[in-house]
Parts: C-alpha cells; sequence; structure tokens
C-alpha cells in the first residue's frame, strides 16, 4: 500500500493523516524548537508562521521532519522518538 506524505505548518493542527502516536512528539518537537529559539510560532509581516512539518514514509512507518532541524518518527518496534534530524 502507497502512503502520502504531506505538508503543515509548525504550530497549527496536524492533518488527519498524521498517525496519533506522533502528535505528542510533534508538540515535543515545535516546543524545544520554541526554547532553543530555532522556531518562531509568532506570525510574520504576511501573517504566515514560521516552521513546516512534511509527513513521509519510510518501510511503512511515518516520519515528520520539521525544517528548523527535528525528526519524529516511529521505528520499527513502535516506539517513537524526537531527535535532532540526522543526515
Amino acid at each position: 500500500m502507497m502512503q502520502l506524505g504531506t505538508r503543515w505548518a509548525a504550530g497549527s493542527e496536524p492533518p488527519a493523516s498524521v498517525p496519533a502516536a506522533l502528535r505528542p512528539a510533534i508538540a515535543e518537537a515545535e516546543a524545544r524548537s520554541v526554547e532553543n529559539g530555532t522556531l518562531s510560532l509568532q506570525t510574520g509581516v504576511l501573517n504566515l508562521p514560521r516552521g513546516t512539518w512534511t509527513l513521509t514514509w519510510l518501510e511503512g512507518r511515518p516520519i515528520a521532519e520539521l525544517d528548523t532541524g527535528w525528526e519524529v518518527l516511529r521505528t520499527a518496534s513502535g516506539e517513537v522518538i524526537v531527535r535532532p534530524f540526522q543526515d
């Protein structure tokens, strides 16, 4: 089965396609990004939020990457991990 990814603005409600298990970890990554100053959830001049999430799927497992350097993923064992992005 093919699963399509999606994008959404940091600080907004994740789309329905984002697994429920990842949602608390996504909120944690956003909070960490705000704390360390890499993400502002304030609106800019054009009233657009800063920071964007991208959801992709690898071997049937979801990976959400925040463009400020964080990723949230589910391992093969089902554990959800929040960590700085790794190349």
